[in-house]
């Protein structure tokens, strides 16, 4: 089965060219302008061991932005082709992760009905980590919802390192796509829903 994809997204704001190989080792390679935002998506690649090679360029001289928004996008996009049918898989996926002071639970759902929700400590007061501003975690897990066709559910039940909290909002996502991705020896061929189509 070659659950691979690849997806390049132009406009005028951001250059995005993306490789993703469901079944990899967990490998993130290629550019990326904003250094945080490079380690979060290195722990959503070595967690879900989905290998994602992002080649970026954005307009990071306004903000991080377009930029996180955009790749976003790309990464859903090319999750939900290499998923295609999504014949055997288990659809469903959540992990609760502890991080140090921080507890966080992620729960997915591959539906093809997007809906994201957040509830935990309010990222936006956060400020910058780096030059990466906190907010833009929270837009990425929305717009990867929309592109992806998932359900995506993230609660930071405890937690004050800002660090902490953002890196394990991104394992505990790396592991519940992990969860979800998995074929289902079990189910065969079959696509995980009673409506026969997802």
């Amino acid at each position: 089965m070659n659950r691979k994809a690849s997806i390049t997204r132009e406009t005028k704001e951001t250059s995005i060219k993306a490789e993703i190989n469901l079944d990899g080792s967990g490998k993130l390679e290629g550019t990326n302008p904003i250094p945080f935002f490079e380690h979060m998506l290195s722990h959503l690649a070595r967690y879900s061991m989905i290998d994602i090679k992002m080649d970026i360029k954005g307009d990071t001289q306004i903000d991080g932005h377009h930029t996180v928004e955009d790749c976003a996008i790309v990464l859903g996009e090319a999750i939900k082709n290499a998923l295609g049918e999504k014949r055997g898989i288990y659809r469903f996926g959540n992990f609760t992760l502890p991080m140090d002071e921080v507890l966080t639970l992620v729960a997915v759902d591959f539906s093809g009905r997007p809906y994201f929700s957040y509830s935990g400590p309010d990222l936006v007061v956060m400020g910058k980590l780096g030059e990466y501003d906190s907010e833009l975690t929270a837009e990425f897990w929305q717009k990867f919802s929309v592109s992806a066709g998932a359900n995506i559910h993230i609660k930071v039940m405890s937690g004050e390192n800002r660090h902490h909290i953002h890196e394990s909002i991104f394992k505990a996502a790396g592991m519940a796509v992990r969860n979800a991705i998995t074929i289902d020896e079990r189910r065969g061929a079959d696509i995980p829903s009673t409506k026969g189509i997802i």
